[in-house]
């Protein structure tokens, strides 16, 4: 059952991390280039365009949302295996959303980098 509840709690790490990553890189590209509003508009401008973001706040719960599903995780298993395999596994999903949600060009090397981290949590796990 211990190992059900490392597994779930891992799925819950590379879910909120994800979704996280993928909001405050949506919501940073809606910000735009942090130098040049700071350039033209001041540190006001910028910190008014962060802090009325939307999905920079959905991002920022969400990765709050990953670290206590961490905490949860290494209750419950080895750290030699809990974070390799959120890690990685997150690796995985990031190139993916980045992919389909983001539409992001990735090439084949990271789809190939992807593929071997995969291969690497099935041998931690096994």
């Amino acid at each position: 059952m211990k190992h059900l509840y490392t597994w779930a709690a891992i799925l819950c790490v590379v879910a909120a991390s994800t979704s996280g990553d993928v909001l405050i890189s949506h919501a940073m590209k809606r910000v735009g280039d942090v130098a040049h509003v700071f350039r033209d508009h001041g540190l006001s401008a910028v910190v008014r365009r962060m802090l009325t973001n939307g999905p920079l706040w959905l991002g920022v719960f969400f990765m709050a949302l990953a670290f206590f599903s961490l905490m949860f995780a290494l209750s419950w298993a080895d750290v030699s295996l809990v974070a390799p395999a959120a890690a990685s596994l997150t690796f995985l999903t990031n190139a993916i959303a980045a992919k389909f949600f983001l539409h992001e060009k990735v090439d084949r090397r990271r789809w190939m980098a992807a593929l071997f981290v995969a291969c690497g949590v099935v041998l931690i796990a096994g």
